[in-house]
């Protein structure tokens, strides 16, 4: 019998459009869950969730069947149109996202950052944030003005 497997962790982040903070206190946990069910529909598990006013992080195992470019663009599309029909009535996401691969030795390093980003926020900026992760992944070809849009 033939068999194919895959276990691919992806650490997954991506802003509002112009960084505008459209995400309240009020609405995070029912978009969280909402993004977690749209994933669950992907066959991508949702491992870890979490936002602030103007970006979100996700990490979850990727399909086998699915390519990473589908799903994000699949999540980001049906989010924003959940989020146009809670009021939201501005709301897009940027275009751009970064998606960057964790090992299964790092998942609970991950999850810990992922769970802290409100706290980690009060000290530092996310384009601070993100050059750390383009220098801890080693992305040369970076562009911040087509990250950050």
């Amino acid at each position: 019998m033939s068999q194919s497997l895959s276990q691919m962790y992806i650490h997954l982040v991506f802003t509002t459009k112009n960084r505008f903070p459209f995400i309240s206190n009020e609405i995070e946990n029912s978009l969280h869950s909402y993004i977690s069910g749209i994933l669950k529909n992907l066959e991508s598990t949702v491992i870890s969730i979490n936002s602030t006013s103007d970006h979100i992080h996700i990490l979850f195992k990727l399909s086998k069947n699915l390519a990473l470019a589908k799903v994000v663009e699949e999540t980001k599309k049906h989010s924003s149109k959940w989020m146009k029909e809670q009021g939201v009535l501005k709301f897009s996401w940027q275009a751009g996202y970064g998606a960057f691969s964790v090992s299964s030795s790092k998942l609970k390093v991950v999850i810990k950052y992922i769970q802290n980003q409100k706290e980690h926020h009060r000290v530092k900026s996310f384009e601070e944030e993100i050059d750390e992760f383009m220098n801890e992944y080693n992305v040369k070809e970076y562009d911040p003005k087509y990250f950050l849009d």
